[in-house]
């Protein structure tokens, strides 16, 4: 399942454009942070080799080898502080359950 760095909305597109945003939260989709190259223990913190730097990993890019990433993953995002990352991941996690487990 392709899902938004941000919010953890569901993503149903297929190839996703430097223009495509999440319909829940509005962030680009397009990103460093939604690519499965993406890992900060790597130079430049992607895993591909031959891509090109980018400084802004949370603003859409023209990344020849973007690859959407599978899954649901919360990164950091700047300025947010500590206590309100934990607390909505702890949002985030609830939501995913009561999604999973919902009464029909």
């Amino acid at each position: 399942m392709k899902a938004c760095y941000k919010c953890g909305t569901a993503i149903e597109l297929e190839k996703v454009s430097r223009r495509d945003e999440c319909p829940s939260c509005g962030a680009d989709l397009r990103v460093c942070l939604n690519c499965s190259f993406y890992a900060q223990s790597k130079a430049n913190e992607c895993a591909e080799p031959q891509a090109e730097p980018v400084k802004q990993k949370e603003k859409a890019n023209y990344c020849d080898f973007f690859r959407f990433k599978e899954g649901v993953t919360r990164h950091h995002r700047p300025g947010e502080p500590a206590a309100e990352q934990k607390k909505s991941g702890k949002l985030e996690a609830e939501r995913l359950w009561n999604e999973l487990f919902k009464k029909r």
